[in-house]
């Protein structure tokens, strides 16, 4: 990074309903304290002097059924900061665990939008699973460091299922499970600092993964808006909100605990109420405030959600606590934070009986408000409480003990008014915003101040002199195979060569594949990528694209990677004619050698910035970290100017996939349907040949259309 220039900070959230302008939080289970903290961590890097530009990246949503706020390309947050917005699959809303089809194509459009802006960012920050795969891509090409925040963990997440009673199927068949670990084990191997809320998800959490390297990860706890959330003034009444509330009440004057959570099975809204409803002491004392989230039909709610406020009403009904308990349909963002000062003022108690919580947002913003707590010994609030001295942590599963400690807080008004008193100076001193972004800033400071190679260019692209589409095609059993149909694509695109650049991308060293393209009488193409994408070279004189070489070069320790995998069973060095400087390749007996994942986890705890790919079951090839085919192709329409949706890629094993993935044309030819790139059949964007071999490929060109008015006749 330049010295004399503040840096341009990328934030990624991709998943729920993102927009400055009063969020919709609660209204859905994907839409809750994780949006609030990307938009207000945005305004408050934006705000320090040290701080250039931040971007808050997320999806593009056109869709009637929500506000047309977020089909908008761009919206202002505060100065310097502003939330941008990507298409993503389908313009209909869709919930996170739907999105991992189509993030590769997220990545390839915000590749293209990051193309027309001045300056490349200086880092991206990632935010969840679904955003660590965007953000491990996008770090890898613009050789920019990538730092993450989890939110929440997949492992953490399949354990608690797993122990709550679900079905180790019905788990991976709802959530993706196995997708979703894949690429936060991917995310951590790549991430140079991985941000934490609490000490406690860096050890019980974090742990829990292969990539688990806590001396790159840091707790930097949230923040709050206090300027938003405050206590009470003398002159601040709100009636109208105090009837919204006072409307389910027989008693409206009576202290009130307030609970304030989205509808989802972790925030343990029936115990709460069980908890309540089964002391009749609490039940004279006060009155329950259940803030579940926001809704104008519950039967336009997702099933979960739905099956959850059915049980809230359930119970509410089965305990008799109408005129205690109080359930307003919708409140705006501003009346949430008015919530807390009114629930203060009548001399209540927050409560958060999550069964899991990772950090607790809400308690902050209602020690800020003047308001004592009672919350679950899990997670964040440990540390809040710690730090702050303003309530009690109890066992969310004993609804006895969420009554008694509640109780504790109402009846004795010393204890109420110590606690409050701490817990205003607690957060002043330990949670703004503020103290927040200089930590951050302090954190991620080695990281700008890194050297690091010349990252590839992201200049708009310049106006087309030459080729403005192209063919990347794998060799072995996907060109090669139909000599007939081989010699009418040759023919077809050497009569578009002006038009139309030719690729090969191949597994093979560059003079073994020159020697297959000569025996199979194929000119010699525009590009020839070889080793898995370790190599660049282009025509006529197989100049090496040497800025390729640097860039994949970055951290890459072939002799480690060889001790890692030395004493495997199973597999045998292939001959030095089969390796490279940047390709290790073994042969494998699938009857001694280890599963594929027990490679990804032996170089992820050996912290090696590796990619491994496992061939027809008999290959073993490791390459680095940025090098692919995939990541090669696009360096170079990148370089040339093309667009990757005119760009037709065809491969034949798994380590063609990130070719045919994103905003490529991509191509499976018959031959290879069922092979390892059968995960791929149900991608829109990968067309199925009915043709094996070149055949296949032409069929795939008149699908496309990719040499039409190019002057190469059909």
């Amino acid at each position: 990074m330049d010295a004399n220039q503040n840096p341009y900070l990328l934030l990624i959230s991709i998943h729920g309903l993102v927009r400055g302008r009063e969020p919709e939080l609660g209204r859905d289970a994907d839409t809750g304290g994780q949006v609030k903290y990307v938009l207000e961590l945005a305004e408050a890097l934006a705000a320090r002097d040290d701080v250039g530009r931040v971007d808050l990246v997320t999806r593009l949503i056109d869709d009637p059924s929500v506000d047309p706020d977020y089909a908008e390309s761009e919206e202002p947050l505060a100065n310097g900061a502003r939330l941008v917005r990507i298409p993503c699959g389908p313009d209909g809303y869709i919930i996170k665990e739907q999105l991992w089809d189509h993030l590769d194509s997220f990545a390839d459009n915000l590749l293209e939008w990051l193309r027309g802006q001045p300056r490349a960012p200086d880092l991206v920050h990632s935010h969840y699973a679904d955003a660590g795969y965007v953000g491990t891509l996008i770090a890898r090409q613009l050789d920019i460091p990538l730092v993450h925040t989890g939110h929440s963990l997949g492992r953490v997440k399949r354990r608690r299922l797993l122990a709550s009673g679900v079905d180790g199927e019905a788990i991976e068949s709802r959530f993706n499970m196995a997708r979703r670990i894949n690429a936060e084990e991917e995310t951590l191997a790549v991430a140079e600092l991985v941000v934490t809320s609490t000490r406690q998800e860096i050890e019980e959490q974090y742990a829990l993964y292969d990539g688990y390297t806590p001396e790159r990860m840091q707790v930097v706890p949230p923040g709050v808006d206090l300027a938003r959330y405050h206590p009470p003034e003398v002159d601040d009444s709100d009636e109208p909100l105090a009837e919204r509330f006072n409307r389910f009440l027989r008693d409206p004057a009576k202290p009130c605990v307030l609970a304030l959570s989205r509808l989802d099975r972790r925030k343990n809204n029936v115990t709460l109420v069980e908890a309540f409803g089964g002391s009749k002491a609490l039940r004279e004392r006060a009155n329950l405030w259940l803030l579940i989230g926001t809704r104008d039909d519950p039967d336009t709610l997702d099933e979960e959600s739905r099956l959850i406020f059915d049980e809230v009403l359930h119970a509410i009904d089965r305990l008799d606590l109408y005129g205690e308990i109080a359930y307003p349909k919708r409140l705006s963002g501003d009346e949430i934070t008015a919530c807390y000062r009114l629930a203060t003022a009548r001399g209540g108690v927050f409560v958060n009986p999550a069964l899991t919580e990772p950090f607790g947002l809400t308690l902050l913003e209602a020690a800020a408000s003047g308001l004592p707590l009672v919350s679950t010994e899990d997670g964040g609030p440990r540390d809040i409480v710690a730090n702050c001295r303003n309530g009690e942590l109890v066992d969310p599963l004993d609804p006895e003990a969420i009554a008694a400690a509640l109780l504790g807080l109402l009846d004795d008004r010393e204890r109420w008014e110590t606690c409050a008193a701490n817990g205003l100076a607690g957060v002043r001193e330990h949670y703004s915003w503020s103290a927040h972004a200089a930590s951050y800033r302090r954190a991620i400071t080695p990281l700008l101040d890194a050297a690091r190679p010349a990252a590839p260019p992201v200049a708009a692209r310049r106006p087309q002199l030459h080729h403005d589409r192209a063919l990347f095609t794998d060799l072995d059993l996907s060109l090669i195979g139909d000599p007939e149909a081989l010699a009418e694509l040759v023919a077809r695109l050497q009569r578009a060569r002006k038009a139309c650049a030719f690729a090969i991308c191949t597994g093979r060293r560059l003079d073994a594949a020159l020697r297959l393209l000569r025996k199979h009488r194929v000119p010699q193409p525009d590009v020839l990528v070889t080793s898995l994408g370790t190599a660049i070279h282009y025509a006529p004189h197989l100049t090496e694209d040497t800025s390729w070489r640097a860039h994949i070069d970055r951290d890459w320790n072939p002799a480690a990677v060889r001790r890692v995998l030395a004493d495997l069973p199973g597999l045998e060095p292939q001959p030095d004619r089969e390796q490279s400087r940047f390709k290790l390749s073994w042969y494998i007996d699938p009857e001694l050698a280890p599963e594929p994942g027990e490679f990804d986890r032996l170089l992820r705890q050996a912290e090696l910035a590796a990619n491994h790919y496992v061939s027809f079951g008999q290959y073993l090839d490791v390459v680095p970290s940025r090098a692919s085919k995939g990541f090669a192709l696009r360096w170079v329409a990148t370089r040339w100017g093309i667009p990757l949706e005119r760009i037709l890629a065809t491969g034949g094993s798994g380590a063609d996939g990130d070719m045919l993935r994103g905003n490529t044309l991509g191509v499976i030819v018959a031959n290879r349907h069922q092979e390892e790139l059968a995960d791929l059949t149900e991608f829109e964007q990968v067309y199925l040949a009915d043709q094996a071999h070149a055949a296949g490929i032409l069929e795939a060109i008149a699908h496309y259309g990719l040499l039409d008015g190019d002057g190469s006749g059909a």
